[in-house]
């Protein structure tokens, strides 16, 4: 699985970095901006993410808008529904209208912070990434 983590918290990055590493290999963006240019080369090189996990509070570019951008460069790309990759929200933000915006823009998962590693594996395997 080809895993892109987008965090602008070091502490944070670090621990989303050590669970998944078991899982695949993972690319770092620390703000939405570079998390969008990331999406976008790996699109041009042929080999897309499998999941991307985007911290919604990140200077330059939060994740709601980097969810938006990342689900429109798939469109643009043709990625057809059951190809396109899987975007987890991971946000200290709990209230209903982050969560509603989110899911609307298509994220296929929302995990709150702190993260801990049975609830993470647990949408890994919700969303078919891991058996």
């Amino acid at each position: 699985m080809k895993i892109l983590i987008a965090e602008d918290d070091f502490t944070s990055r670090l621990l989303l970095q050590e669970l998944l590493k078991h899982h695949g290999s993972c690319h770092v963006a620390v703000n939405g901006k570079e998390a969008v240019e990331a999406v976008r080369l790996a699109f041009e090189i042929g080999e897309p993410y499998d999941l991307v996990c985007l911290d919604i509070m990140m200077p330059e570019m939060d994740g709601q808008q980097a969810l938006k951008e990342i689900r429109a460069l798939e469109e643009s790309k043709g990625t057809w529904a059951n190809k396109k990759m899987k975007i987890m929200m991971t946000s200290a933000l709990a209230d209903m209208k982050n969560v509603s915006e989110a899911h609307q823009n298509l994220c296929d998962a929302y995990l709150l912070k702190p993260i801990y590693k049975s609830k993470l594996l647990d949408k890994l395997h919700s969303l078919k990434l891991i058996e």
